[in-house]
């Protein structure tokens, strides 16, 4: 192995929790709840164009109308004010991270300013920078593998000589799709008890709890067999 890519959201800070809750609460006061385990397998990982449009035509087969036509505002307030107060690395990820001997980057649906806020916020992004990429750098957003060969390509590594991080079916499809080993990496709290067993599922070659076992995962993969 040459490049380990991580995704931002649920690997490296707890931002997908925050925004489940949110998104969550909000759907159900307007009528279209959701059931978590669903909701995430369907809308995790999504670029912010997918999800919104995912979530439009789901809203709508659910409740016979077209969202509020704020909704995309409102979440976006709710969420930003929970990750100014709440927002925090996932436990360990920097000394994991400092652990893992080859290259690294993070390749996330997160637009560029968003996520290099949420890299600077918990004090990770001197880890990666300036190997940080986002999704509006590419047309098709994860489930689509084009984010995570974009930074295969700038990284000058090929597929085959990356592994990628994921917490997220959408991502682990992303990985897979590209011709990467793919990691499911279900150390955040957002992720249920059997959220590893959906990655799997999904195509992730292995699934890791935390960063503890981070390195020593990766360090198999580039083991020749």
């Amino acid at each position: 192995m040459k490049l380990t890519i991580f995704d931002c959201d649920g690997v490296l800070v707890n931002s997908e929790e925050i925004y489940l809750a949110a998104e969550l609460e909000f759907l159900e006061s307007i009528g279209a709840g959701f059931e978590r385990k669903a909701y995430m397998q369907s809308f995790m990982g999504l670029s912010p164009g997918m999800w919104e449009a995912k979530l439009q035509t789901c809203v709508e087969a659910k409740t016979g109308a077209p969202l509020p036509r704020d909704f995309y505002a409102q979440i976006d307030r709710i969420s930003t004010v929970r990750l100014e107060a709440d927002l925090a690395e996932i436990p360990f990820a920097r000394q994991g991270i400092n652990k893992i001997a080859i290259l690294r980057c993070v390749a996330s649906s997160t637009p560029s300013t968003r996520l290099r806020w949420k890299l600077q916020h918990v004090g990770l992004i001197d880890l990666f920078d300036p190997h940080i990429f986002s999704g509006d750098l590419v047309a098709n957003g994860k489930p689509a593998p084009d984010l995570f060969l974009h930074a295969a390509t700038a990284m000058n590594a090929l597929p085959h000589e990356c592994v990628v991080v994921e917490d997220s079916v959408n991502g682990v499809i992303a990985g897979k799709a590209a011709g990467m080993r793919v990691i499911g990496f279900t150390a955040g709290n957002h992720c249920s008890a059997d959220h590893g067993e959906s990655l799997l599922r999904s195509g992730a070659d292995i699934i890791v709890e935390n960063y503890d076992d981070l390195a020593a995962a990766i360090e198999r993969f580039a083991r020749p067999h």
